[in-house]
Formats: C-alpha cells, sequence, structure tokens
C-alpha cells in the first residue's frame, strides 16, 4: 500500500499556481510536509496521505492512546463532553430548531445524542470501529464511510456539523460542495476547525500541536469563507474561539482531573477563553473558530 500519493502542483482550495513548502513536520510518524499557496493563503499536507493510509489511521488503536496518532474514546467520559455538545445543540437551534441533522465524523455518536432530543440524527463517520458502536445505537442512519460514498438524498438535512472534521479531509472543496447539496434551503453547515491565521499558529509555527498525522488541511478564517461563498453559502458568521460559553468547557475538562489541584487549569482554560475573544478582522489572539453558513 502506498503511504502517500502524488504531490499536488495546485492549490487544493482555490486552484492557485503558486505553492512552497512552509514546513517539515519531522516530530511525527510518519513525517510530512505543509505547503501554502501564495494566492489564498491555504496550507496542506503535500503529498497527502492515500486514502487507505487515511482509513488505517481510525482503527481501534486511535482511540485507546496506543497509536502514534490518537485521540481518546469519548465513552470514557460522556457525562463530562455532554456539556459542550448539549451547549452547542442549543446554540445550533437559534438557526434550525428542527429537522434532520448529520454529524460528519460522528465518532461513537456522543454528539449525535445530544442533537437527537430535537432533531432526526444520521452520522458519517470513516472508522468501522467508532462507527459500528454508533450504529449499534442509531442503526443505519449512520453511515461508515466518507462524504463521497454516502446514501444520503439532497435537500434532506436542516443541519450538517463537522466538529475538528474538515482539517482531516484530502478535497475540502467537495466535501463543502456536497455539504451545501445536502442541506436543505436555509439549511446550516457548522465547521470547527483551526484558523492558521491566528497569532497562537504564527508563532508556534511548525510546532503548532494542529500539524499532525491525521491532519490534511490548514485553513485560515479568510480562505474558510471564501470556500463557503464559492460554493453557495449565502449567510456566514464566524465565533471565537467557539459559539458557547466558558463554562461548558470548565466542566467538560474535569473528565481528567484527578485531584482538587487539578481545578487550576482551569485557569489557563479561561485565560485561552477569553483570549479567543480578541479579533479583528483576519486577526485573531488564538486560532479557534467555528463558523456557521447558511445555505
Amino acid at each position: 500500500m502506498a503511504m502517500f500519493e502524488k504531490p499536488e502542483s495546485t492549490c487544493p482550495l482555490c486552484g492557485g499556481l503558486s505553492i512552497r513548502k512552509r514546513y517539515d513536520i519531522r516530530r511525527c510518524s510518519p513525517s510530512f510536509q505543509v505547503y501554502v499557496c501564495d494566492s489564498c493563503g491555504f496550507m496542506f499536507m503535500n503529498p497527502r496521505l492515500s486514502a487507505d493510509a487515511v482509513r488505517d489511521l481510525y482503527r481501534e488503536d486511535y482511540y485507546s492512546g496506543i497509536a502514534d496518532y490518537s485521540y481518546i474514546d469519548e465513552r470514557d467520559f460522556d457525562s463530562y463532553f455532554r456539556h459542550v455538545w448539549d451547549s452547542r445543540v442549543r446554540v445550533i437551534r437559534r438557526y434550525a430548531p428542527k429537522g434532520n441533522f448529520l454529524d460528519v465524523g460522528s465518532s461513537f455518536g456522543g454528539f449525535l445524542r445530544s442533537a437527537s432530543k430535537y432533531y432526526e440524527p444520521y452520522g458519517i463517520e470513516i472508522s468501522g470501529y467508532s462507527g459500528g458502536h454508533a450504529r449499534s445505537y442509531f442503526g443505519s442512519s449512520i453511515h461508515i464511510g466518507t462524504l463521497e460514498d454516502h446514501p444520503f438524498p439532497h435537500d434532506h438535512f436542516a443541519v450538517i456539523t463537522m466538529v475538528e472534521l474538515i482539517e482531516h479531509l484530502a478535497d475540502p472543496i467537495a466535501a463543502i460542495g456536497e455539504s451545501h447539496a445536502l442541506l436543505r434551503k436555509n439549511g446550516l453547515l457548522v465547521i470547527q476547525t483551526a484558523n492558521m491565521d491566528g497569532l497562537q499558529a504564527k508563532l508556534q509555527e511548525d510546532r503548532y500541536p494542529y500539524f499532525m498525522p491525521g491532519h490534511l488541511s490548514y485553513f485560515t478564517m479568510k480562505n474558510l469563507c471564501m470556500a463557503l461563498a464559492g460554493c453557495g453559502f449565502s449567510s456566514i458568521e464566524v465565533y471565537y474561539p467557539v459559539e458557547f460559553g466558558l463554562l461548558p468547557k470548565l466542566m467538560k475538562s474535569r473528565a481528567t482531573f484527578r485531584s482538587p489541584l487539578d481545578y487550576l487549569r482551569w485557569l489557563r482554560i479561561a485565560a485561552y477563553h477569553y483570549a479567543g475573544k480578541i479579533h479583528a478582522g483576519n486577526f485573531a489572539v488564538t486560532s479557534s473558530m467555528v463558523v456557521y453558513a447558511i445555505k
């Protein structure tokens, strides 16, 4: 199995011809290169991991902490994560109070369980391990696969969410375009990802933790909004650092607390949250953003 595709010669986001190497990321396995487009500022892994290599990342080891590239198993912390999930759903309901709800990158289905109080839940998950668990709860409304091979009809959803997902995709324009087609009129697309124009990312450069093997695409607020508008979204709103308040984040953080001293972490979490409120134009202090786009 080839680990990488052929190198790109143009920008995958805007098609620009002027791309150049920005970083060599050698702390990860596999190591990889990040290129930047001089036209739109989009950064991307180049060459990208192959589709087979991407799928191999999200086996059971990914959720166990055993693999070099791994994530947490949300089932172990459901009651803590639910503070954030429920808070996000409350904001989403201001835009679209009911209807069919699609979570792309739905993992074990925790966020969908919060959404299912008000919506008909659907999910797309590339991992057979986590997606299989979600399917045992939601049935065939969970598609184990990708946005490229899903079975859902167009004009079907009131809400589509991509929470820390779009950076995992090799072709974000195709994903945004397909999301637009899947949404009904006035439907809402929610994207949470890093803002590479944030001072946080700029200062840390190649040490920025968002540069990791499963992340293929790196956006700025400006070029993500450009891509959304280019795919037909008519109303776009950006939240810094997220669209809900500080308290849900503090409650979620308690998932890993082991002693009363761990509550000191709340000082750092609060400082980051309020620093994220400082932004102007394309500038932001932190690199956290959530984008709401209406079809």
